[in-house]
């Protein structure tokens, strides 16, 4: 079975420090690793944070909750997933983002299925959206990792991990879709709002686990927790770093 590794820093810039928010007496990444670990077709997780100082912290709570951890590069995130895959010799990587901190269980089992019974090499539910942003959920061969890890240049690619896999023919992809029909809102977190979004759910649910359903029957009944975060644009990071392969390409002349 494919092992999930698990991308978390301290350093982001839009909300430092956002995967040790508290929320119901536990930091995000409590939430994040609890969340995941329910799926049952992952054999284990790793949590892949940086080498930078600022995430001993993270190597710290990983240690205290029995959490297996690696360390790499901080800006090359395709390099940190290719060398923990490598030192744990994991065939198969269930990508996720440690600031998604309601990851389904169940959305994450329902896109490993499919990869494991559709003869492809990557397999996720974001190529074409049909969960809401923040369930995402992304699984690849070692095989397609190493030869991304060996041939991406852009920023993008090295940066988001897969875009080298997503874009290239050679692959053989699968979107997942969702059963139902889900609203697209904004479930991930980046900013000061999407922290508040999000533990305005969990305090409303009342509990550490609940899933996709729960929280979108939550806000059918509290739809003015909407106006809190919507407004902000869904993968602003991904965007960014497609502005900075543009300015490459053309101090390159391509």
């Amino acid at each position: 079975m494919p092992t999930a590794i698990i991308q978390a820093r301290m350093g982001s810039t839009r909300l430092p420090g956002k995967v040790m928010l508290n929320i119901l007496g536990k930091p995000v990444l409590w939430h994040v690793v609890n969340r995941v670990s329910k799926a049952r077709l992952i054999d284990g997780l790793i949590v892949a944070t940086t080498v930078n100082s600022e995430d001993d912290i993270l190597v710290e709570f990983c240690k205290s909750n029995g959490v297996l951890v690696f360390r790499g590069s901080e800006k090359d995130v395709l390099d940190r997933y290719y060398q923990c895959a490598k030192e744990y010799n994991i065939k198969d990587t269930v990508r996720i983002t440690a600031d998604c901190p309601l990851h389904d269980p169940n959305v994450i089992d329902k896109v490993i299925k499919e990869y494991l019974g559709g003869d492809c090499d990557y397999a996720c539910n974001t190529i074409e959206y049909s969960f809401p942003d923040g369930f995402d959920v992304e699984i690849f061969s070692f095989t397609a990792l190493e030869d991304a890890w060996k041939n991406a240049k852009l920023t993008s690619e090295r940066e988001h991990v897969t875009p080298y896999i997503r874009k290239n023919e050679k692959f053989r992809k699968k979107n997942v879709f969702s059963n139902k029909k889900y609203l697209l809102y904004r479930c991930s977190l980046d900013h000061p709002e999407d922290y508040e979004f999000i533990k305005r759910i969990y305090e409303g649910i009342g509990r550490e686990m609940f899933y996709i359903d729960d929280v979108i029957n939550y806000l059918r009944k509290h739809q003015e927790l909407l106006k809190i975060n919507q407004h902000i644009e869904i993968n602003e990071g991904y965007l960014k770093s497609l502005k900075e392969d543009e300015i490459i390409l053309k101090q390159r002349g391509d």
